[in-house]
């Protein structure tokens, strides 16, 4: 479900906040925090005021989307404890679902 946040981004950039998937453990092996892989699947949170180069520009994802990001695309930033991601629609991989 999309929340309102009051991050709004420029242009043709994305916000969107990486969904954590469910751990599973085998064999009792525990994986620290500090190993595991950064998500790659986002909920598109908001959408930039469309715009690229001067021209105006059409989102392919809208808010709600649940979306497949790359591993280190886009700028993570933290704001009221919350971590998002900020990318160009570009750097989004496809749509799930």
């Amino acid at each position: 479900m999309a929340t309102e946040v009051k991050i709004k981004p420029l242009g043709d950039r994305v916000l969107v906040k990486p969904v954590e998937t469910d751990e599973e453990v085998k064999g009792g092996i525990i994986i620290p925090d500090s190993a595991k892989e950064k998500p790659t699947t986002a909920e598109v949170l908001a959408l930039g005021t469309g715009k690229k180069d001067g021209e105006d520009y059409t989102f392919t994802v809208k808010v709600g989307d649940k979306v497949i990001i790359s591993k280190y695309g886009g700028t993570t930033v933290k704001f009221e404890d919350e971590e998002y991601t900020v990318l160009r629609e570009d750097d989004i991989l496809g749509i799930v679902g």
